[in-house]
């Protein structure tokens, strides 16, 4: 993983459709206590399949689909892929689940006064059928960012999604009444929903 500043630009600019950023914060007792929290955030964040049980009821259900190495399991690396079932009509082109790919993981070296991590995902192709173009209701440019940081004894994570416009250019008609429909809910702030909800309890100590 490659080192990051607080400032560095780790989140893609926004060059087309919707822009999202919802942030979280605890201030711990301690930076020991601070640094605890990270850390777990940061294994919290690693690990999708964990995201649907922290973002709570009502939530998508997320599924890492180990690429690197031919692993089974571990946390999250880059290439590999996250399916996401969320509540209604998955589209054909996915195998029922929107898909997304993880483009970029970073993090600053850790010090005591602060430490910083990313993690970067893509709307992609469904990898058992790439020919068959983005298999997510957003086009292939949108992305989500997470971040996780720690400046002193204060803990922040936040969510940066780009680029959000909805994928009408899919192959099969049914996908692309579907991803209009499901874009527009996303874009009315239904999905910022469930980002707050999961930000806020990547920070939480229930659950450890």
């Amino acid at each position: 993983m490659k080192d990051i500043s607080i400032s560095s630009p780790v989140v893609p600019a926004n060059e087309t459709g919707k822009s999202v950023d919802l942030e979280s914060s605890v201030t711990e007792n301690s930076v020991e206590e601070a640094i605890v929290t990270f850390r777990r955030a940061v294994k919290r964040l690693l690990n999708p399949s964990a995201w649907h049980e922290l973002a709570g009821m009502g939530s998508a259900v997320f599924k890492l689909e180990k690429i690197n190495d031919g692993a089974s399991s571990g946390p999250a690396a880059v290439n590999d892929y996250i399916s996401i079932d969320i509540p209604g009509p998955g589209p054909v082109t996915g195998d029922g689940y929107d898909w997304v790919q993880v483009v970029d993981i970073t993090r600053k070296a850790d010090t005591s006064a602060s430490e910083s991590f990313g993690l970067t995902v893509r709307a992609s192709v469904n990898p058992a059928k790439p020919a068959e173009g983005t298999a997510h209701f957003f086009n292939e440019g949108a992305t989500s960012t997470f971040l996780i940081k720690r400046t002193g004894n204060i803990v922040t994570a936040s969510y940066h999604g780009r680029n959000e416009k909805p994928n009408t250019d899919a192959a099969k008609l049914p996908d692309k009444i579907r991803n209009t429909i499901v874009a527009a809910g996303a874009l009315a702030g239904l999905s910022e929903l469930q980002w707050n909800a999961l930000i806020k309890a990547l920070l939480q100590k229930s659950g450890e």
